[in-house]
């Protein structure tokens, strides 16, 4: 008679399924990728839409449908599994790239962006809270970066091969055959090969008691220094990253630059992202979090401010370099903060707390950028939520506390 060998914690004790889980992450990325560079352009040209805040009402939807989801994710990963909930995630992005391609109207857009922030939240944060699970508290930061990085790489890559794609064959149907392959490949990996990861939860809690779903929210979102700074940071982040999403290409593409021109820009911000993360997340369980997600706030306003001044490709460029950078430093290291302090038991429900208010902020920027940007124009609007992401990072220094403990 064979016994089942207990669960271990740490990255190489779970190499494999670790491993596993960052290629499904990176199938999710590329779910959000496919619009990165088409869908704006895809506004204009084929909707005809002219008004900012119309365009920027895909981004609106996808914010709020993922931050409602990922709170959601939290909860049912720590009651019912972490790999149902990646299941569900990926059969709610089947719908996504056939809605896209076949769209008659505005409306069927928005009806996409809707499955795919249900995609997003739940496939999402059920591989982020499978890799925190799996590699232990001695290397959070660099589970994250790994994790982050995959998925940002896939949004960046596909951004730039849907938009090459769009150059040569159109906005429509071709570039949104890729999103048909990664859900497909994305629903069979996680249904045949991910295994659950609660096992490694149970060992690590060591029979801590849970907390109450409300008391994690409140805790997540006011009580606790350290996490509602890291929730406000992750908002005011993905502000940001809505407003480049749905804007960005629409101002590049009012200076002249051809559609192959705006893929490159567009996608060289996810890749520079995606990399550093890597490095920025190990970094960061060995110089501690707050430091990195201050300067890395700073960076993105920089970053941010020389966009709204410029009208060339170069600079551009260069500011998309750093906007990336910057973003490297906070993405995987906010996560890795709320892991710090939420204990093992009512961690995933953290979790989906911040994931919920981080993802907000792709709503938020949708209708600041798009309000500002109809009154005052587009390099107001981008200059605006440069000066907000600096004040989020003068918050982050002020009021959390360093929890990386060593």
């Amino acid at each position: 008679m064979t016994t089942r060998s207990l669960p271990e914690l740490g990255l190489r004790a779970n190499a494999a399924q670790f491993a596993l889980l960052v290629g499904v992450n990176g199938l999710v990325g590329g779910m959000l990728g496919q619009e990165r560079t088409v869908l704006p352009l895809l506004a204009r040209d084929a909707f005809g839409l002219t008004g900012f805040s119309a365009v920027l009402t895909f981004v609106l939807a996808f914010g709020v449908t993922k931050a409602l989801a990922n709170l959601a994710a939290g909860a049912l990963a720590d009651r019912y599994g972490r790999k149902r909930v990646l299941v569900a995630g990926w059969l709610l992005g089947l719908p996504v790239p056939l809605l896209l391609i076949w769209a008659p109207s505005w409306a069927w857009v928005v009806l996409a962006n809707v499955f795919l922030g249900l995609n997003q939240g739940f496939a999402w944060s059920s591989t982020v809270i499978m890799k925190i699970d799996l590699a232990g508290p001695a290397r959070r930061g660099l589970a994250m970066g790994l994790n982050e990085a995959a998925g940002y790489l896939a949004v960046a890559l596909t951004a730039l091969a849907t938009g090459l794609i769009a150059a040569e064959a159109g906005l429509r149907p071709a570039p949104f055959f890729l999103g048909l392959s990664f859900a497909g490949l994305g629903l069979g990996a996680s249904v045949i090969l991910v295994r659950e990861t609660q096992g490694h939860v149970t060992l690590e809690a060591s029979g801590a008691p849970g907390l109450a779903w409300r008391t994690v929210v409140a805790r997540t979102s006011i009580r606790d220094r350290s996490l509602s700074a890291v929730s406000q940071a992750g908002l005011v982040n993905n502000l940001n990253d809505g407003m480049a999403w749905g804007l960005l290409p629409l101002l590049y593409a009012s200076h002249g630059l051809t559609i192959a021109e705006i893929g490159v820009l567009v996608a060289a911000y996810p890749a520079v992202w995606g990399v550093a993360q890597i490095g920025t997340g190990a970094l960061s369980d060995r110089i501690g979090r707050k430091g990195l997600i201050v300067a890395g706030m700073l960076a993105q306003a920089v970053a941010l401010g020389l966009i709204a001044a410029s009208s060339t490709f170069g600079v551009w460029l260069l500011a998309a370099v750093l906007l990336g950078l910057g973003t490297a430093m906070v993405y995987p290291t906010l996560l890795a903060a709320v892991a710090d302090v939420a204990a093992p038991a009512w961690r995933g429900a953290a979790v989906g707390v911040y994931r919920l208010w981080r993802d907000l902020g792709f709503a938020v920027g949708a209708i600041v950028a798009g309000v500002l940007a109809d009154r005052w124009g587009m390099p107001f609007a981008v200059g605006a939520v440069a000066a907000l992401t600096g004040a989020s990072g003068l918050v982050v220094l002020v009021r959390m506390r360093e929890t990386q403990v060593r």
